[in-house]
């Protein structure tokens, strides 16, 4: 039980949406979530992987957005006039691991999207599906897992590739008199894919501290930065630096404890503070383009329970705290945007584990 219980809680950051085996991605409502990140590490039944063994995951990510913020003050008179726009993100994301080594281990993650947005006086609703961009991320532990059971650290690199689409429309009727459909290109923020190529660190590390393990995890994903040649409108060239969608860096970061619950053997409960966002300037290429940069801080309560060779896990995030911060364009026209955030984010995950042929002990 001490080994099941150390391996899900090093690597299970509050069942079921971060990660440190899917892509990252973010942030809630109309800033973006392109990812359930399904914390999916390299232990999970039993602890540790052994070499040759394989794990296949599932993580779905649900959020309704809908209160605007400006900074970190709610635009409370949006709802009450019903200019609202809502935002409705379902994620799903497939992750399937192989351990090459006791340390290495490489993940390929594909998410798939279903999306809409929709403003509350608006004649039509937006919508969109696909695949998003996948990515491959190599995983290390820094120290020997056969000799290193109490507390370990992980690191992480890879690369997200733009298999998604950044430039979904639909066809609609765009007002009541409206007698011919229009072509109208979906939000940023509701589009399977972000249009670029883009590299993945991710890191987490653990400490057993006997009925509770403490743990930290988080990645970022540095994207290639500038634009997606995604025009937003066809009035949208009145304004050259927001004219195109820009393609954003995105974060998570993560901390908690988690502790077994001994009448119920496999389940852990899990608890910690969670921050994921897009920040106003990418690490590389310029800054300009349309982007909503800002942040959220949750808390998060979950669990996770295993058996057998399956894990199941799940958690609500529940925001504390929220941001819109100004993007470069805002610093330069001396304007600041509004973004929709999410008061809760619904994650699950399950995991199903496949032993190595020589791993007979399993």
């Amino acid at each position: 039980m001490n080994r099941l219980f150390s391996g899900i809680a090093a690597l299970a950051f509050t069942c079921g949406v971060g990660y440190m085996a899917t892509p990252p991605a973010r942030a809630q409502g109309c800033i973006v979530a392109r990812s359930s990140t399904t914390d999916l590490s390299p232990e999970t039944q039993g602890g540790y992987l052994e070499q040759g063994d394989w794990e296949v995951a599932i993580g779905y990510r649900h959020q309704f957005s809908y209160k605007h913020f400006v900074g970190d003050v709610e635009q409370t008179y949006r709802v009450q006039q019903g200019t609202e726009v809502m935002n409705k993100i379902n994620l799903e994301d497939l992750n399937v691991t192989y351990q090459a080594t006791p340390r290495v281990s490489v993940t390929l993650s594909a998410p798939v999207l279903l999306a809409s947005r929709r403003g509350n006086s608006s004649y039509y609703t937006s919508t969109t599906s696909g695949i998003g961009d996948t990515s491959v991320v190599a995983q290390t532990w820094l120290w020997n897992p056969k000799t290193t059971k109490r507390g370990n650290i992980s690191v992480g690199l890879g690369v997200q590739a733009p298999t998604g689409k950044d430039n979904e429309s639909n066809n609609v009727l765009t007002s009541a008199t409206a007698t011919t459909p229009s072509v109208v290109t979906a939000d940023y923020s509701i589009q399977p894919g972000s249009g670029g190529w883009a590299g993945v660190i991710e890191w987490q590390a653990f400490r057993d501290a006997g009925d509770f393990v403490f743990y930290t995890d988080g990645d970022y994903l540095a994207t290639q930065g500038g634009t997606n040649n995604v025009l937003r409108s066809a009035t949208a060239l009145s304004q050259p630096l927001t004219a195109y969608n820009a393609i954003q860096d995105e974060y998570l970061l993560e901390a908690g404890v988690a502790h077994p619950i001994s009448l119920i053997k496999g389940l852990t409960l899990t608890f910690g503070p969670r921050m994921e966002g897009v920040p106003a300037h990418d690490i590389f290429g310029n800054n300009l383009g349309f982007r909503r940069p800002g942040f959220a801080i949750s808390a998060e309560p979950g669990f996770v329970y295993a058996r057998g060779g399956s894990m199941f896990q799940f958690s609500v995030a529940r925001a504390i705290y929220r941001d819109r911060t100004k993007s470069v364009p805002d610093d330069m026209l001396g304007t600041h945007g509004d973004a929709a955030f999410a008061d809760y984010v619904w994650l699950a995950s399950y995991t199903y584990h496949i032993p190595s042929h020589r791993n007979t002990e399993h």
